[in-house]
């Protein structure tokens, strides 16, 4: 008898793994599948794409790519999405940084009515601050200009930075903060030379976050941008499906350009974030 409930208690077991592995298996594919089929389409002519749309390409050419990266101020729009994406995420660190350390380490009035005020803002749609914002930018003349989208995108990121780097501070021990003050450290020194290195793993994980936020944007980049000068490469997509509406090879490479640094970046990064955002849930 017990060797029947055994075989059929292993048998049970055989089967949720499958149906679990079968369903990770299942999202996986719908997840990568289509930039898989992006990719390998922009190796293939667009003969083979319409004719064989699932098929391997005939031959591995880099012809689109450079024809991509030559025409339509491409370098331009990389380089403007790597100042705007660079920029926002490096100020964003270092002053909320320091709003996450405060509210990690010190009491004040309001403050958990306050931290709950700024994490509340991740759920309001970003579209609803558009006339607020485009208001403020025109007045500010820094319509179709870099440094107006690198402000926009730096005020985009506070609730998520304050939510991630206030845990990773929260989790020093504080005896080390109070060992610090007594040996005559000050706020910035106990800041910087103490808790930012300890607290590294949650200030990469925010800054990830926040440059892949800022590389992938597309709507705060197309509302305030009407000129070449400060176009970034996810509002260039539009121009370039517009360029290359008939030349599907063309068009594929250089939506893999777009998203590709982002898909590397996360892929290098990955085991980082989620161990920092894994720990912040346990000790947070």
């Amino acid at each position: 008898m017990d060797d029947r409930l055994k075989k059929k208690k292993r048998a049970e077991q055989t089967v949720f793994y499958v149906l679990v592995y079968a369903l990770f298996v299942f999202v996986t594919l719908v997840s990568i599948g289509p930039l898989i089929w992006v990719l390998i389409s922009s190796f293939k002519t667009n003969a083979e794409i319409l004719t064989e749309p699932f098929a391997l390409p005939g031959k591995i050419d880099f012809g689109p790519y450079i024809s991509v990266i030559k025409s339509n101020n491409f370098p331009r729009y990389a380089l403007n999405s790597v100042i705007i994406s660079t920029a926002a995420t490096a100020l964003s660190l270092i002053m909320y940084a320091m709003g996450a350390y405060v509210f990690a380490r010190f009491n004040f009035p309001l403050k958990n009515i306050l931290f709950t005020l700024f994490v509340l803002t991740m759920l309001v749609p970003g579209h609803t601050k558009t006339q607020p914002i485009f208001y403020i930018i025109m007045k500010l003349n820094l319509y179709s200009t870099r440094t107006g989208i690198t402000l926009v995108y730096l005020s985009g990121g506070i609730a998520m930075s304050l939510f991630v780097m206030r845990t990773a501070f929260a989790a020093i021990p504080k005896e080390m903060t109070e060992a610090a003050i007594i040996d005559g450290a000050g706020f910035f020194r106990n800041f910087w030379q103490m808790h930012v290195p300890l607290a590294k793993n949650g200030l990469a994980t925010a800054g990830i976050l926040m440059f892949l936020g800022n590389w992938n944007e597309y709507f705060y980049a197309s509302l305030l941008s009407s000129s070449a000068a400060s176009r970034t490469l996810p509002y260039a997509l539009a121009f370039f499906t517009e360029t290359y509406s008939y030349d599907y090879t063309k068009m594929f490479a250089a939506l893999t350009l777009i998203i590709l640094p982002g898909i590397i970046i996360y892929a290098v990064s990955q085991e980082q974030v989620q161990i920092s955002l894994s720990s912040g849930s346990v000790k947070g």
